[in-house]
Formats: C-alpha cells, structure tokens, sequence
C-alpha cells in the first residue's frame, strides 16, 4: 500500500482491515460447519454473500485508489471466490467434487486473511506473491469443472448463461497479476 497513491483516510483502511478479519472468520466457520458435510451445500451461497461484504468494501475503497491497488486487487481475489462459493453451492450429485470445493475455498479464506492482515505491508508488485501456481492451477481446474447449469450469483439468471467463463477468470487473474 505504501507506494499507491492513497487518498483514502487511513482510519477508513484500519476500519476495512477489521471488518474484514471478522468477516474472514465467519467465512472459515462456514466453511467449518461444510467441510465434511454435503447437506450443508446450500450454506456456501451464505459464504458467497459474506465474502462478497469483502469484496464491496475493497471496491468501494479502491475509487480512491491507483487502478492495480491492493484494494483492487483484494476485490478481484473475492470475486473468484463469490463465484465460485455460488456455483459450488448448487452442486447437488457430486459430493467430491463439493469437498474439492470447500478445500478451495478454504486455501482462498486463508490466502485472503493473509492479504487482509498484511494489507499495509502489501504493494500491487508482491502481491502475486501470496498465491503458489498449484492454487491456480486447482482454481482453473475448478471452474472448467462447472458446467453452464451453474450460476456465478444467488439471482437466476433470466436467458443467459451467468457462467464466470474461463475468458472471465483468466481476465480476473490477469488483474491480479498472476498471468
């Protein structure tokens, strides 16, 4: 953050570090209470719109900012994992592939808890350095697993397909700085 253009208050950014650590443990309680437990599927669309808070602030936060910030950055992390934790609470005949899932998803908590506590310390150039390839490669693998049935959001959508396209995350991980 130290070398971004920071015109955000900085008690603003302390209050979103906070919030976020305490949103980040109901995220991992969530992922908890599913670990292990298929009937708790529909639990993740709670995930999704937890992380999402995250998300919203990041992007809120990040007009202020350099495009590229951290806080930029931190709003495309939680996207993937907004779409992902939707579209994994919709599984309904895969119980592997559920777990897979919620491993992800709790490797990302971490990652974003990581993100979120050295968020002062962090610039948009190490940044990548917080994801190893084998948790890219699982989260390409991941979403090439969903077929067009499953939704990215907790609305249906109407007559599109609301698929996170492999185009999509490929442009999200670009954002990030990790391809």
């Amino acid at each position: 953050m130290s070398s971004q253009n920071n015109s955000v208050d900085m008690e603003i950014l302390k209050e979103f570090q906070t919030e976020s650590k305490n949103l980040i443990e109901e995220l991992i309680s969530i992922l908890e209470k599913c670990e292990g437990d298929f009937s708790q599927a529909k639990s993740l669309e709670t995930y999704g719109q937890t992380v999402d808070r995250i998300m919203g602030g990041a992007k809120s936060l990040g007009l202020e900012m350099n495009p590229g910030s951290v806080l930029h950055k931190i709003g495309d992390f939680t996207a993937l994992c907004k779409a992902v934790s939707y579209k994994a609470s919709q599984i309904t005949d895969n119980p592997q592939f559920y777990e897979i899932c919620v491993a992800f998803l709790l490797d990302a908590t971490e990652t974003l808890a990581d993100m979120i506590d050295k968020f002062f310390e962090t610039t948009a150039e190490n940044f990548k350095d917080l994801f190893s390839q084998t948790f890219l490669d699982r989260l390409k693998w991941i979403s090439a697993q969903f077929g067009s049935g499953y939704r990215s959001t907790v609305a249906t959508p109407k007559d599109k397909s609301d698929k996170l396209s492999q185009n999509e995350i490929d442009d999200l991980l670009k954002k990030l700085g990790l391809v």
